[in-house]
């Protein structure tokens, strides 16, 4: 009898142990939680409802939707969703009470490259991406159920409001975003935008967003990663941009080679007036130089003009004689070059 007892006794702690251990269930600072019973949502457990959370206002409307939900039993009898938030250890009824955890955290969506078609009927491919995060648990648990679920729904809609948006604008507007003028090395006249892609995610944002509040998704930002054109308009594109680039490297080429003429031909121009100016001072300085051996000369010669005589003589001697001794010189023996080869006359 003491045996059974003791089997019943352990039988009931362990129940119990296993029932208080189900009942309870943490939710931590990155998620929110909807606690549902037989598949009708009792209670809700919302992240923004943290301590100094900025969406207290967004926490009261959901308050203020959900404070009476309709039963679908025969009854038609009404429940309140009671409302609770912030990370910590909760309680459920065991066994009846199941509970799905949500992401509180910001989350990333990145899509597949698409193509779009410009206001002014230009095609690019866009890769863009979103953050979004689950805003209402209960509508996402309702509309989407999983985070899976919402990537598809959330490819639906930024697609579908990428092109209308960006459809509804010239290429100019999505690739730039100010009036900036874009320092080159060319002077050229570039097209005023009036909206420019950074007013453009803006539009967008915030009309998917509209349309993701319906299932409980607040998106919070839509970006283009990039822009690029279609193969074959790209290489359109390098092709022109190729030939603009050979056409100013031809333009400066052309300039320089004119500048090079010029340059040298001025430099001819000076180099002649140099050597000009050279040879004129040059003859001057030998016309002086002249002028002023003629002058010593003629002073030498004036005072023994016999001995001057003789003396240019005798220098020429050297120079008459210096090819060699088969030499020959015919000259008249009464001339005055032939005076000192004859000897002292007798």
């Amino acid at each position: 009898m003491k045996l059974r007892t003791m089997i019943a006794g352990t039988m009931i702690g362990l129940a119990g142990l296993i029932g208080s251990c189900s009942s309870l269930y943490v939710v931590d600072e990155t998620k929110q939680a909807v606690v549902t019973q037989f598949g009708r949502p009792v209670k809700m457990i919302v992240g923004s409802m943290r301590p100094g959370s900025e969406d207290s206002q967004a926490v009261e409307e959901m308050r203020e939707r959900y404070s009476v939900v309709a039963d679908s039993s025969a009854t038609g009898s009404a429940r309140q969703i009671e409302i609770t938030g912030g990370p910590g250890l909760y309680v459920k009824i065991p066994f009846i009470q199941s509970v799905k955890m949500f992401e509180d955290r910001i989350l990333e969506y990145d899509s597949a490259p698409t193509d779009i078609v410009t206001k002014d009927k230009k095609h690019l491919v866009i890769d863009n991406y979103a953050r979004w995060r689950i805003k209402d648990p209960l509508l996402f648990l309702q509309r989407v159920r999983t985070e899976n679920g919402a990537q598809t729904r959330l490819d639906d809609i930024i697609y579908s409001v990428i092109r209308e948006q960006l459809g509804r604008y010239d290429l100019v507007e999505i690739v730039r975003s100010t009036n900036n003028p874009i320092q080159t090395t060319e002077t050229h006249e570039y097209e005023t935008i009036s909206v420019g892609r950074e007013r453009i995610m803006e539009e967008i944002t915030q009309v998917a967003n509209q349309k993701a509040n319906e299932y409980g998704i607040e998106i919070i930002d839509v970006r283009i990663k990039r822009a690029d054109l279609p193969e074959e308009n790209a290489q359109h594109v390098y092709g022109r941009m190729r030939a603009e680039r050979e056409r100013i490297a031809k333009k400066y080429r052309s300039e320089g080679e004119e500048e090079a003429r010029k340059i040298r031909a001025e430099t001819d121009k000076e180099k002649r007036i140099i050597l000009a100016d050279a040879y004129q001072k040059a003859q001057g300085i030998r016309g002086e130089g002249d002028a002023e051996a003629i002058r010593v000369y003629a002073e030498a010669y004036s005072q023994d003009p016999e001995f001057f005589r003789m003396f240019r003589i005798l220098e020429a001697y050297p120079e008459a004689f210096a090819s060699g001794e088969k030499t020959r010189i015919v000259v008249t023996t009464d001339t005055d070059f032939n005076q000192y080869l004859r000897g002292p006359k007798k």
